[in-house]
């Protein structure tokens, strides 16, 4: 099977990288074609050799003389199916593979939250744009149930929706001490202190300013890593300063998921998650959560006000972690009992097998063989 995948971008980013893993994973010969930003991830799927990578070079969301281009590529591809990821590439690239004569089309939807997408409030006319999207292709695989249940809200018919869960390499997350004992000399840690980790995009919606606040209300030896890059930055380190918290809050900028050119720029994100204590996320709004599952696999416990991931485990699966309101009073409390937790032998919980990327892939292949034929797959749960 010859699968072309269309994804916005290819910086630094959970849908991006999920692309690259997932590549490692799929037994069809796969392409991919970002329109724009063929960045770190993009270098890293090529040094994988899992699939030869093209940059359309959109110039915005409206340049539509990138949308003949597109068409051409996958006219001459010869494609059995496109695979599309996030809005804007979900929008040309089913509108191209329909003018390029590709009916079985499959989109993932990564992070439609019940507010925003992607960081753009969910108006009227962005509702409306994706569902006209939505009805040229044949599948949209939710990456949750909750996304799933938000998509069937939204007016999606619920034969078009499967659910395939975001997987990780369960193992490459795995807790290492000597990288623990490294990462925290490289980022002046002193010996003893309770590090707090914050993962994901510096964007307000995060809200990584509440786990900031909560901080400030404990003991000195209390401190937070902040590990990604945003328009917030400069904010958070405003705030940092305001709350006398500047000697206790790191920013250690974007971190490589994987190995490969842009794993050389400093430490990976296992070796960070090694680092910490407790990772916590106070974002109220999350599609899936996927770094809490890399932090649960590092054996971390995670502290978290919306994680589909973690709510999505059969009620079987225990892990450590705990939910909590978005809210600096709550996050406080709960870190104040964590603190203290002897970590240095920690293991994974062994509920995120659930998530292994194996599985996933295995999955999403029955989706592709199942839209390639025609047959109606068997409705999610």
């Amino acid at each position: 099977m010859r699968v072309l995948h269309v994804i916005t971008g290819l910086g630094v980013g959970g849908a991006e990288q999920q692309l690259r893993l997932l590549l490692r994973h799929q037994p069809a010969h796969c392409d991919v074609v970002t329109l724009t930003n063929a960045g770190t991830v993009a270098e890293g799927i090529v040094a994988d050799g899992a699939a030869r990578v093209s940059d359309l070079g959109m110039s915005g969301n409206r340049d539509v003389a990138a949308l003949p281009r597109l068409t051409k590529m996958i006219k001459g591809g010869q494609y059995d199916l496109v695979h599309t990821h996030l809005f804007r590439a979900c929008l040309y690239g089913r509108i191209a593979a329909r003018l390029a004569g590709v009916r079985a089309v499959v989109a993932t939807e990564h992070s439609l939250g019940e507010t925003q997408m992607e960081g753009r409030r969910l108006t009227a006319g962005v509702r409306g744009l994706y569902l006209t999207g939505e009805r040229l292709g044949r599948m949209t695989v939710a990456v949750s149930p909750a996304v799933g249940q938000r998509l069937r809200r939204w007016g999606v018919p619920q034969q078009r929706i499967r659910v395939v869960p975001n997987g990780i390499d369960v193992d490459r997350f795995r807790f290492a001490p000597d990288a623990r004992a490294q990462i925290r000399r490289q980022l002046g840690v002193p010996e003893g202190a309770f590090l707090v980790g914050g993962v994901g995009r510096l964007a307000r919606g995060k809200r990584f300013d509440v786990l900031l606040r909560a901080v400030s209300q404990l003991p000195d030896d209390v401190m937070v890593l902040l590990v990604g890059a945003g328009e917030q930055e400069q904010e958070l380190r405003g705030l940092a300063d305001r709350l006398a918290l500047t000697d206790r809050v790191l920013f250690a900028g974007e971190a490589a998921h994987e190995d490969g050119p842009a794993a050389g720029r400093g430490p990976d994100l296992p070796s960070l998650l090694a680092a910490m204590d407790a990772l916590a996320s106070p974002s109220p709004e999350e599609a899936f959560g996927l770094a809490l599952v890399e932090g649960l696999a590092n054996g971390l416990p995670v502290v978290y006000t919306s994680c589909p991931a973690v709510e999505g485990l059969p009620l079987d699966r225990q892990t450590n972690a705990a939910h909590c309101p978005s809210d600096p009073d709550a996050f406080a409390q709960v870190l104040f009992r964590l603190r203290g937790q002897d970590l240095a032998h920690r293991a994974a919980a062994p509920a995120v097998r659930h998530y292994s990327i194996t599985r996933s892939a295995d999955q999403l292949m029955d989706v592709y063989a199942s839209v390639v034929s025609g047959l109606t797959l068997k409705v999610s749960p």
